[in-house]
């Protein structure tokens, strides 16, 4: 008969400061609480550590293969590198002034839209700094320079959203040039 084919049902020797008469002989003996938040614990951690090892052996299962694939190799030579080099410094030489004309012209646009919005915003910023008075029973003047306020408020929210248009313009036609 084997040692392992025997049930031990004593308990070991206590390794903890309590004395061992408290775990001797005792089958189902009560755990400290310390020691089962310590077990609680220690299960949470080899859980993470395995979620982790899952997620990190997914990830990189596929990089042998990905890694051959995106394998750059020359397998056939058509056109030499110098003559790509050639041709590349010939389309940057073409179209280079055309794009530093297009961004020439935008910064043009978006600084004149710049100084429009700023005489707007100095208009409103003294319409506003004058006392706010109650347009019922005031004068015509007031009703006219209140009228006027409002005018150049919409005014300046047309050119801020012309500005925005232009912008975008810009944008759309840098990133036709570039990809052209």
């Amino acid at each position: 008969m084997s040692r392992l084919s025997r049930a031990n049902l004593k308990g070991r020797e206590s390794v903890f400061a309590g004395g061992p008469d408290l775990y001797r002989g005792d089958i189902q003996a009560i755990c400290p609480p310390s020691l089962e938040d310590c077990v609680a614990i220690m299960e949470d951690c080899c859980e993470k550590a395995y979620d982790a090892q899952t997620v990190l052996r997914d990830g990189t299962s596929d990089l042998p293969r990905m890694s051959h694939v995106l394998q750059n190799q020359r397998i056939f030579l058509l056109v030499g590198d110098e003559t790509v080099r050639k041709y590349k410094a010939e389309l940057t030489d073409e179209i280079e002034p055309a794009i530093n004309e297009l961004i020439e012209l935008a910064e043009q646009g978006l600084r004149s839209m710049q100084k429009k919005e700023a005489v707007l915003q100095t208009k409103v910023d003294t319409a506003q700094s004058r006392t706010a008075r109650p347009t019922v029973g005031a004068p015509a003047s007031q009703k006219a320079e209140a009228r006027r306020l409002q005018l150049l408020t919409k005014q300046r929210e047309a050119l801020e959203i012309e500005v925005q248009a232009l912008e975008a313009e810009v944008n759309a036609m840098e990133r036709k040039m570039v990809n052209s």
